[in-house]
C-alpha cells in the first residue's frame, strides 16, 4: 500500500541512505544549537528549553505525518517496525542514561555531533560511553536475567493505554502545546534577561498552538485508509452500484477437477475453519492481507482468475470490492459462500431436478465431485499453493 518503504530498497541501500539521513541529522542538530553542553544542560536547570521543544516539535510532526499518509494510503503502518519493550530494563537504562546526560552534557547523538566538530569535552563524553559498552558487554553474565525481564513485545504507549492512535495524537499535541507554555514561563523567571523564549512574537505562537490543536481534533476523527476504504465498499449504494461476478459452486468444482492452472481460489474463512476443510490449490488469507505488499504479486496477475471463498457470500463480497478499489482485477465470488459448496459438492441433499435436459448431467457431475473432491481434501490437510512469505516491518530509528 503507497509508495513509501518501496521494494527497491534493498539492505544495502539502506545503509546509503542512513549515512545520508545521519549526515543531516548531524547537521541540523548542531544548526539548533545541540553540540553545547550550556544548551542541553539547560533543560534541567530551568533556563533553556530549546532541546525539549525540539523533541516534542519532531514527535508531533512525526505522529501527525504517519496517521495523515495512512490515511492517504500512503503507507502501511504495519510496516513500520516498533522495538520490544522490557520495561524494568527500560527504566534502568532510562535512569542511567539520563545522569550520563546531566554529568556530561550530551547524549549519544549530541556527543558525536559535538565530537565532529571538534569539541574536547564530546570526545571524552564518546570515549567513556564506548568504555561503558565493553563492560556491558563484559558483565553481562551478572545481569542477563534482568535485561530480559518483564518483556511486553513491540507494545506502543496508545495499545498499552487502550486509546486509539488519533486520541492519543490529540493527548500528544496538547501535552506539547501545555509544555511549549509552561516552559517559556518558567525560562523567563529563571532567566529574564537571557531565555530563548524572549525572541517569541505572541500572536504567531497562539496561532500556532491553536492550530497544533485542531489538528490534533481532527485526528481523532480520522479514520485510517482500511477504515475508510471498508465503509465506503460497505455502504448499501456502493454495492448495488457495483454488482460482484458470481461463480457457482457447480463451476468452481469443475475447474478445480479439471486443475485449470489460471485459477486461484483466496479462502477467507478463519484458519481453523480452512484447516478442517482445505481447497485443493487454495491459499488461506485475512481480509486485511489485500492491503498488504505481500500479495500484491499474486493478487494483480490479470489472467489468473481469483475466486473469493468466505463464510457467507456477504464478506467474499465485501472482500471482491475492496480488491476492485485497490486496482486489482479478475476477481469473482463464489455464490452462497463456502457452506453452499459445502451442502452442493462435498456434502449434498438430494438432488432437487431443475426439469431440463441437463438434470443428469449434473447430478452424475456432482457424485462424482464429492468422491474426487473430499479425497483430495483428505490427501492435503495443507495449501497446495504456497503463501509468500510475510513480509516484516521495516527497521529503524535512533
Amino acid at each position: 500500500m503507497g509508495p513509501f518503504v518501496p521494494d527497491p530498497i534493498t539492505d544495502q541501500l539502506n545503509l546509503v541512505l542512513a549515512l545520508l539521513l545521519g549526515m543531516g541529522f548531524g547537521y541540523v542538530l548542531e544548526q539548533a544549537g545541540f553540540s553545547s553542553t550550556r544548551r542541553l544542560a539547560g533543560v534541567f536547570y530551568g533556563y533553556d528549553f530549546t532541546v525539549l521543544r525540539v523533541f516534542f516539535t519532531a514527535a508531533v510532526t512525526a505522529m501527525s505525518g504517519v496517521l495523515l499518509l495512512s490515511w492517504a494510503g500512503l503507507l502501511d503502518i504495519r510496516l513500520i517496525f516498533v522495538n520490544p519493550l522490557w520495561l524494568r530494563p527500560a527504566l534502568a537504562g532510562g535512569a542511567i542514561m539520563g545522569l550520563g546526560f546531566i554529568l556530561g552534557g550530551y547524549c549519544p547523538g549530541t556527543g558525536v555531533c559535538a565530537a565532529a566538530i571538534g569539541k574536547v569535552d564530546a570526545l571524552f563524553f564518546l570515549g567513556g560511553g564506548l568504555l561503558g559498552v565493553l563492560l556491558f558487554g563484559e558483565l553481562f553474565p551478572l545481569y542477563a536475567r534482568f535485561y530480559t525481564a518483564t518483556a511486553l513485545g513491540p507494545v506502543t504507549v496508545f495499545q498499552a493505554l487502550h486509546l486509539s492512535p488519533g486520541l492519543f495524537a490529540f493527548l500528544m499535541i496538547a501535552a506539547a502545546v501545555g509544555a511549549f507554555a509552561a516552559t517559556t514561563w518558567i525560562e523567563r523567571r529563571v532567566a529574564p534577561e537571557r531565555a530563548p523564549s524572549l525572541a517569541f512574537r505572541k500572536g504567531p505562537h497562539l496561532a500556532a498552538g491553536a492550530g497544533l490543536l485542531a489538528l490534533g481534533a481532527l485526528l481523532v476523527f480520522l479514520p485510517d485508509y482500511r477504515t475508510r476504504l471498508a465503509r465506503k465498499v460497505s455502504a448499501p449504494a456502493y454495492v448495488a452500484a457495483h454488482p460482484a461476478t458470481v461463480m457457482t459452486a457447480d463451476e468452481l468444482a469443475f475447474r478445480i477437477l479439471d486443475q485449470e492452472p489460471e485459477l486461484r481460489i483466496l479462502d477467507l474463512r478463519p484458519p481453523a475453519d480452512y484447516a478442517r476443510t482445505p481447497l485443493p490449490g487454495s491459499v488461506n488469507l485475512a481480509l486485511a492481507d489485500l492491503f498488504g505488499r505481500e500479495w500484491a504479486p499474486a493478487l494483480a496477475q490479470r489472467r489468473v482468475k481469483k475466486v473469493l471463498v468466505a463464510g457467507d457470500e456477504a464478506e467474499e463480497r465485501t472482500a471482491f470490492l475492496l480488491a476492485r478499489e485497490l486496482g486489482f482485477e479478475n476477481f469473482a465470488v463464489l455464490q452462497g459462500g463456502f457452506p453452499a459448496f459445502r451442502s452442493t459438492i462435498l456434502e449434498p441433499a438430494a438432488y432437487v431436478p431443475q426439469d431440463n435436459r441437463w438434470d443428469a448431467d449434473v447430478r452424475a457431475f456432482r457424485a462424482d465431485a464429492q468422491v474426487r473432491l473430499q479425497k483430495m481434501i483428505a490427501d492435503n490437510k495443507a495449501p497446495a499453493v504456497k503463501a509468500p512469505k510475510k513480509e516484516k516491518a521495516v527497521q529503524g530509528g535512533c
